[in-house]
């Protein structure tokens, strides 16, 4: 919380330097907090998205994994029960289930239209009741392949109606696509080398009181099957006053990043 503020009082002194803005301009460009929720709010995409993965694998197909995203706690059910596509799937969390540090509550309800590995085909998770480390989640994520080259996986991610609310209460819309092309573990039998980047592609994250920051992919984004978190890679973060870099690390497996603006950076954790 510290950095955070740090970062705002800095953020406040270049805005004061644009006398043409009005007050509510200067509140509104200067709020970082929505790059810190971006932040998170990828991460839960990207588990998110690993939780389908894994509930296709190990119902579906031959491939698996070592490494359970859901953990034991978390009750999986088809409903209704069939053998042909489409396919509907609860993951339900409960009350509370806590697996790799991380603890979510409600359910996922993830709908295959057909194998994700097939082209054309689409994975669509859809967010009920459903909290990350306290924070609410809210949104549809439909994961479509476009593959071209077959080893070459690739899918395009879109995020509709997307709402980040934080344990303080405070509220992120989000929207976006990207593309995301698997770089490792196309031809082995196992989920857990696999390698994703995102390559490409734009979103926002608007708050609240209206401070709104567009995000680009810079540097192709690196996520790890293995770890669960974004562990590489750059987002350029653009907005009235706001112009920086999120930067996820040099692909450890943790949750820390820095953004950095006009040279000087500043961690945080997602």
């Amino acid at each position: 919380m510290k950095k955070a503020n740090f970062l705002f009082s800095a953020l406040s002194i270049i805005a004061l330097t644009f006398t043409s803005c009005t007050k509510e301009d200067i509140a509104s460009a200067t709020d970082n907090s929505p790059v810190i929720a971006s932040a998170s709010i990828d991460a839960v995409n990207e588990l998110d998205i690993q939780t389908g993965t894994q509930v296709s694998f190990d119902h579906s197909t031959a491939k698996k994994t070592g490494k359970s995203l859901t953990g034991s706690c978390a009750i999986i059910t088809m409903d209704p029960v069939t053998t042909t596509f489409p396919k509907t799937f609860y993951v339900d969390f409960g009350t509370g289930c806590t697996s790799n540090n991380i603890t979510r509550k409600g359910k996922l309800k993830i709908t295959f239209s057909n194998y994700v590995t097939e082209t054309g085909s689409t994975m669509t998770v859809e967010r009920v009741n459903y909290y990350v480390n306290g924070n609410k989640v809210e949104g549809k994520i439909v994961y479509k392949n476009t593959t071209a080259t077959p080893n070459v996986p690739q899918w395009t991610r879109t995020v509709t109606d997307g709402t980040f609310t934080d344990a303080k209460g405070d509220v992120y819309l989000n929207s976006g696509t990207h593309t995301i092309k698997q770089t490792a573990g196309v031809s082995t039998l196992s989920l857990d080398d696999n390698i994703y980047e995102m390559t490409e592609g734009t979103h926002t994250v608007t708050k609240q009181n209206g401070a709104k920051i567009t995000l680009t992919v810079l540097k192709p984004i690196i996520k790890k099957y293995s770890c669960d978190y974004i562990s590489q890679g750059q987002l350029k973060v653009e907005a009235t006053l706001l112009n920086g870099v999120i930067d996820y690390g040099n692909g450890d497996c943790d949750n820390n990043g820095t953004y950095t603006q006009s040279g000087i950076a500043f961690p945080f954790t997602m």
